[in-house]
């Protein structure tokens, strides 16, 4: 079965298998329900306070307020969404800094053995900067969500001032995916209200200029859409997702992830996971709370990620501060839980480039305060 293909088991406990091409006969599907994780059930909590399947083992990467190990590099409050770059032969996770003011974002290089090598900021003196998403050239778009807020185009390597991108909309952003089939980039609004977008760079990798559209569709939760143009991206006097009559509503854009014709993005009002089929231009529903057989075991959904195999990984803003996996096999199952800090949040999920290390953040750790916050590695048999 390819990364393509979204298994999504029915409310009866059936099971129908709908790749981007066939979603048009998915009408009889139904979001992903609780199964047995892949990884088996999860084990004690470790010595950092996070309960994993057999086989896998936590590290504490930084935490606010504290020097980075082996480096002199204070790392930020409040961290949140995230991402993994190749670098040499090892790689950078980069982290945003979600507070107002001084925002911004930081990276971790590491060498090939997992160790680290350097830490440093790569933007500073922006607000709430929240998620975001990497690009095929190898920066960071880093995302403010405040009203009328910008895209930051970074670059994880550093060395290289970060560059403000405001044609790819001003509003309150929360995270992008970049589709380099279609040569677009999908963006999520952290409004009640909100809508999910496109950015049509003029020349794929120049994100100085191009066109931004919004999705509009009905009210239906499946379905074909069709795209318009936004007129006035810099949402002055009229905010973008007031601009296009007919443009789709969504309940809290949050975490957004493109791979192989599919977009999954989330939404946190009504805990949900939407799937965007680019190929044949449809949204559906990877995952609904309130469409679950029994107990949800996934809440407060946030940021999301992928993997090779096809398994999707979302982390709680709240819930029980895990870190579910939805399969390809219509199965959703806790992958992760932190324990001792139901006051906080998971941002930032990310894989190392060759797959075996899970980055993440807890944002106010067992303080409960931005200045908290703690970043983790988890390490073992990713399928």
């Amino acid at each position: 079965m390819d990364r393509r293909t979204v298994l999504r088991a029915t409310v009866a406990g059936g099971a129908a298998a709908f790749s981007g091409s066939l979603w048009a006969g998915a009408a009889v599907a139904a979001p992903a329900q609780p199964g047995p994780s892949p990884y088996g059930s999860l084990r004690s909590a470790d010595s950092n306070g996070i309960q994993l399947p057999t086989g896998f083992t936590s590290r504490v990467i930084a935490r606010s307020r504290q020097a980075v190990s082996g480096t002199s590099y204070t790392w930020h409050d409040a961290p949140d969404g995230g991402a993994c770059f190749v670098a040499g032969t090892g790689w950078i996770y980069v982290s945003n800094s979600e507070i107002t003011p001084g925002g911004g974002a930081s990276a971790v290089r590491f060498n090939a053995d997992g160790s680290i090598a350097s830490a440093y900021r790569i933007l500073a003196n922006t607000n709430q900067n929240c998620a975001g998403g990497a690009t095929p050239w190898g920066t960071w778009l880093s995302c403010e969500e405040v009203n009328r807020g910008f895209v930051y185009e970074t670059y994880p390597q550093g060395g290289t001032a970060a560059v403000q991108r405001p044609a790819m909309g001003r509003f309150k952003h929360e995270a992008a995916a970049c589709d380099p089939d279609r040569r677009v980039i999908y963006l999520t609004e952290d409004e009640s209200n909100g809508c999910f977008y496109r950015f049509r760079p003029n020349s794929w990798g120049n994100l100085s200029s191009g066109t931004l559209e919004v999705l509009v569709a009905g009210s239906a939760t499946s379905g074909p859409v069709t795209w318009a143009r936004v007129p006035d991206p810099d949402g002055s006097p009229t905010v973008t997702r007031s601009q296009v009559s007919g443009a789709k509503r969504f309940n809290g854009g949050e975490g957004c992830w493109y791979d192989d014709g599919t977009c999954w993005f989330t939404t946190k009002g009504d805990n949900r996971v939407w799937a965007y089929d680019a190929v044949n231009q449809r949204i559906d529903l990877a995952y609904d709370d309130s469409l679950v057989s029994g107990t949800a075991p996934l809440t407060g959904v946030d940021n999301i990620t992928g993997t090779g195999s096809g398994d999707l990984y979302v982390a709680e803003d709240g819930g029980n501060m895990e870190i579910n996996i939805i399969t390809p096999a219509g199965v959703v199952a806790p992958f992760l839980r932190i324990t001792g800090q139901s006051s906080s949040e998971i941002c930032g999920p990310a894989f190392s480039p060759d797959g075996t290390r899970l980055y993440f953040s807890s944002q106010r750790g067992t303080s409960g305060s931005s200045s908290g916050g703690i970043t983790y590695e988890v390490r073992g048999p990713f399928r």
